[in-house]
Formats: structure tokens, sequence, C-alpha cells
């Protein structure tokens, strides 16, 4: 199987086997890029193997492609070149071996050969020579195109051997399985259950790395079945795990919420490659199992799961090494609300509880509410179109309000540095109560966000506190 009309598309191949002529080193297309390019999936990274310096290699590619930038790492013996959106990594053919205690490989020199025994799975064990006498070539030692067609997941090697000198393979296994919906291979998969425990030894960052790609595959119920199965979701991710299982009492159950939560992640999936909106997806109803009671009148009850879930979020995060930024924060925000909009559906609600979600909200709004539809799980198609309608419902009255008050992100016009003035106080708790009570009337109805109704009332909530204000200068 030869790729030369395919390479000729792209000139930085021509680039590169120039360079790979006048340094006199065998040259090869490896890895990702040989996978995508098979499976006609669009891959901006390209991967280059050669027998000798990686580094050398990069230096006359990055003169020949017009004295481009060639960034080294002489400690890894690697370098990147980059053609406009192509990153290109070169690095020399080496041979591994690992210790026990450390996924970090003892690294020599090799040949093509050794290198691709290294790879982790055969569909990445490809190569695609650059080489002047067999340009375009593939090489394919360990049947990876077959295993292509047969979308399998299988190691090269011994997959013992490979999972335990470097666990985070396993990871990549479900996440390859899970971004290109193949399967694993049995023993692939049952070497990851034998050593799975060898994952303590990746560090969390690595962990998380693969975590969110899986969260961004498609169909991410997919790898999180097989995290679960395979007995590595208990170890990487126990709450989520701890979701799992269906209790019955008095002939009384409640749902999965683990395949429940899969099912919400997967709604959400359907309608958003946001990385964070899917994690909010994922650690919605996280509090459910510490919030579960059993009442003999009404059965299982998570009450206060959302609230609890929200103080959960930060933890879960810091653990995993998950930004602890507006991002953790967005999620936290979006666990906390999930239960709010479907209250407002009851035609007693007031304004003020949708002015309250509009301002709490944001201009988060939107990923709430596409969270609550995406909530809906049922396999009652009445039912789902009931509770469907009833979102719309929300969505009118929610754009009602905001279209009349503008109190989403509001900013009331009464400051501290104004309440302050007009009592001639130093900050204090009475400036936050103040400010707080005025908010408060806003939300309420009670004055709209103008001066000339939050004014005086601020002058009057601050002499029911006992402060006096000053008179006006002017008067």
């Amino acid at each position: 199987m030869n790729f030369k009309d395919t390479l000729d598309k792209n000139p930085i191949f021509g680039i590169v086997a120039k360079s790979a002529k006048a340094v006199g080193f065998d040259t090869y297309l490896v890895g990702g890029f040989v996978r995508d390019l098979l499976l006609e999936r669009p891959s901006k990274d390209i991967d280059i193997v050669c027998v000798g310096s990686g580094i050398v290699l990069a230096e006359d590619v990055a003169k020949r492609g017009g004295n481009l930038p060639c960034n080294t790492f002489k400690s890894f013996g690697t370098a990147m070149v980059k053609f406009d959106e192509y990153e290109v990594e070169f690095v020399g053919a080496r041979k591994e071996s690992y210790r026990r205690e450390s996924r970090k490989p003892i690294v020599e020199d090799g040949t093509l050969e050794d290198d691709q025994n290294r790879r982790d799975f055969t569909i990445n064990a490809l190569a695609i020579s650059l080489n002047e006498d067999n340009y375009g070539d593939l090489v394919d030692p360990f049947g990876g195109i077959d295993d292509l067609k047969k979308k399998n997941i299988i190691t090269p090697l011994e997959p013992n051997i490979t999972f335990s000198d470097d666990p985070l393979r396993m990871m990549r296994a479900i996440r390859f399985a899970s971004q290109l919906t193949f399967d694993i291979d049995p023993d692939t998969f049952d070497a990851i259950t034998e050593n799975k425990e060898r994952i303590e030894i990746v560090s969390k960052e690595r962990i998380m790395d693969e975590l969110n790609k899986i969260i961004l595959s498609p169909l991410p119920s997919y790898g999180f079945k097989l995290l679960f199965t395979s007995g590595l979701l208990k170890l990487i991710f126990p709450e989520m795990q701890n979701l799992y299982g269906v209790e019955r009492r008095d002939g009384k159950g409640h749902k999965d919420n683990f395949y429940h939560t899969l099912k919400v992640l997967d709604n959400v999936a359907e309608k958003s490659d946001d990385l964070w909106l899917r994690w909010a997806a994922i650690l919605h109803d996280i509090a459910k199992p510490p919030t579960k009671r059993f009442n003999s009148k009404v059965g299982w009850t998570f009450h206060g799961h959302e609230d609890k879930g929200a103080r959960m979020v930060p933890g879960i995060f810091k653990r995993m090494k998950l930004p602890l930024n507006d991002k953790m924060k967005f999620v936290q925000k979006l666990v906390k609300l999930h239960l709010r909009p479907i209250a407002l559906v009851k035609k007693e609600v007031t304004d003020s509880a949708v002015r309250r979600l509009l301002f709490e909200a944001g201009d988060d709004i939107d990923a709430l509410m596409l969270l609550c539809r995406a909530d809906i799980t049922s396999k009652d198609g009445n039912k789902v179109k009931r509770y469907l309608s009833n979102f719309d419902y929300v969505e009118t009255r929610l754009e009602a309000v905001e279209e009349s008050d503008k109190v989403r992100n509001f900013q009331p016009v009464i400051t501290g540095e104004l309440i302050m003035n007009t009592f001639e106080i130093k900050p204090s708790k009475e400036v936050g109560q103040i400010k707080a009570i005025v908010r408060e009337a806003i939300l309420d109805g009670k004055i709209k966000n103008t001066m000339e109704e939050a004014l005086p009332f601020m002058i009057q909530s601050g002499i029911e506190l006992g402060l006096t204000p000053i008179k006006d200068n002017k008067e």
C-alpha cells in the first residue's frame, strides 16, 4: 500500500523527505497522523521518526521550510517545527524499557522496528516511508490496517506488559475506543482490568487529560461504561462510581443515578461541545448518594443534593487537578441551580422568582436551560413531551422578565461608596446589609433599579439600621 499521491498534496512531506536525504537518515511519518489519514479524520499534529537525531533533521527542515523557528528539547531528543496550522514533531527512533515503580522509560537509540514495538496500539504503530527509494510505502508490522477495518483496539505486544510499563495507556485505550467508537480486544481489556491499580503511579494531570478527551468524545457514555467495567472509574473518580446502583425498600426503588447521569451527559453532548457544560452534566447529581434518605410514605428522597453537590465541586476539581477558576465556578453554578427552572412552571410563581434565577444564572442561563432539558431522561414519550413543554413555558417567562427588567447580570445603582458617603461611615457590616436589602428589593420588584427609586429606599433602610444620613451640601 502506497500513499505517495496523498503525501504529494501536502508540501510539508516533500520538504521533510529532502531533508532526510540531505542528513542521511531513514525517516518515517508515524502514529496518530497516519491513523487519522486512513480514517479520513482531520489532523494537524504530525509525528516524524528518523533513524538518527530528530533534532538535526528538524533543524534542516526548518531551514528548508523558509528559516522557520525550530523548538528543540535536548533532554528528550525531540524538536518541533510549526508550518502554519500544522505542528510537526521530530524524534529519533528509540527503544524503551521500564522500572516497575515509574512510567518514565529508560530510552535508547533504536530502529524503526524498535520504535513501532514501543507504540501503545497497533492502529498507532503504522508508519509511512518518506525515503527516496520507497516514498509513500506503508509499514504495518502488527496488522494495524486490519484493526482499523475491524474497529479494534489491541496492543502490539503482550498487553499486561504494555499496561504495566505505562499504565496511562489503559486510559488511552478507553479514550481511543470512545473517540473512534471502536471495540477493545478482549485480552487487551482483561489486561486493563488486571493492571488497573497501576494507574496510581500516573499523575492526576495526565489522567485528567485523557478523561477530558473521553468527555469530549461524540458518545462519552461509552467511555465511562468502559471505565466503570474495567474498575478504573472507582480509582480515578469514586464519587461518580458511587452513583451506581438501585436500592429497594418496601417495594420502592429509585433510578440508577449512574446511568441517568450518563444519559444526561450524552444529551448535552448532542447539543454542545463545551467541556465544562459536559462536566456540569456529570456532576449535577453527584451528591445524591450522600443525601439519599428513605421515607415510608414517599419512598427515596435526595433533598438538598443540588446544594451539597455545588459544595462538593471545588473539592472534586482540586483533587482531580482541574482548574479552580471561572470554569469551576461555572460548573458549580449549574449544579446548584439545575432544579430551579422547573419550579417556575407553577402558575402562582411570581416574577420575583424569575428575576432571582436570571440574576443568579446571569449569562449562563442558556447553558442552564440546556442542562435542564438534557436532564429529561424518561422513556415515557408523553412525559418527555410534557416536560419539554414546561421548559418552553419557563423560557418564555424568562425572556419576558428579562425584556422588562433587564435583570440578567444587573448592577444595582446603589454602591458601597454611595452608602458610606451618604451616612458618613467607614467600610462595615452595615454597608453590606444595606446593599443586600436594596438588591433584594429590586429582585422582589418593590423598587426599580434607578437612582430615583433606589436612593430614598437606601436612606430609609439605613435609618432603620440606626444610621443617620448627612445633609446634602447643596441644600
